[in-house]
C-alpha cells in the first residue's frame, strides 16, 4: 500500500482514482499529474513501482497544496473573513449557507436537523378562514 502525502491510497483502485483520496487533489488535478509524471491513468495503484511512487510523491510536494496545509489555510482564510466581520464571515459564525443559498427551506446539511418552534402551524379548535 503506497503512501502519498500521509494518506494511504488504496491499492486495488487506478491510480487516478486512487489519488483523489488524497484531500485537495481532485480527478482533473489526479489527470494532470499523472500526465506530468508520465504514469499510465489505468494502472493499479498496487502495480507501482518504487520509482513511479517516489515520482508522484516529489511532484505532489512540490507543486500542490494539499492535505494538512491545505485545510489550514482554508481555516485561516475563514477565520479572516469573520474577523473582518464580512457578510461571508458573518454567515460562517452563524453555520448557514455562505454562497447566496435559500434557507427558508432546504440548507439541512448546513443547519442541522429540523427544530420544532412553538406557536408554529394550525392551532386546534380554530376554523378554517
Amino acid at each position: 500500500m503506497a503512501r502519498i502525502s500521509g494518506v494511504d491510497i488504496p491499492p486495488n483502485k487506478r491510480i487516478e482514482v486512487s489519488l483523489c483520496y488524497i484531500y485537495g487533489i481532485g480527478p482533473a488535478l489526479s489527470r494532470r499529474i499523472l500526465a506530468q509524471t508520465r504514469i499510465d491513468p489505468a494502472k493499479k495503484a498496487k502495480d507501482l513501482t518504487e520509482e513511479e511512487i517516489t515520482r508522484l510523491r516529489e511532484a505532489i510536494d512540490k507543486g500542490y497544496r494539499v492535505e494538512g496545509d491545505l485545510r489550514k489555510e482554508i481555516a485561516s482564510n475563514i477565520a479572516r473573513l469573520t474577523e473582518i466581520g464580512s457578510y461571508r464571515g458573518m454567515r460562517h459564525r452563524r453555520r448557514l449557507p455562505v454562497r447566496g443559498q435559500r434557507t427558508r427551506t432546504n440548507a439541512r446539511t448546513r443547519r442541522g436537523p429540523r427544530q420544532t418552534v412553538a406557536g408554529r402551524g394550525r392551532r386546534r379548535g380554530t376554523a378554517k378562514k
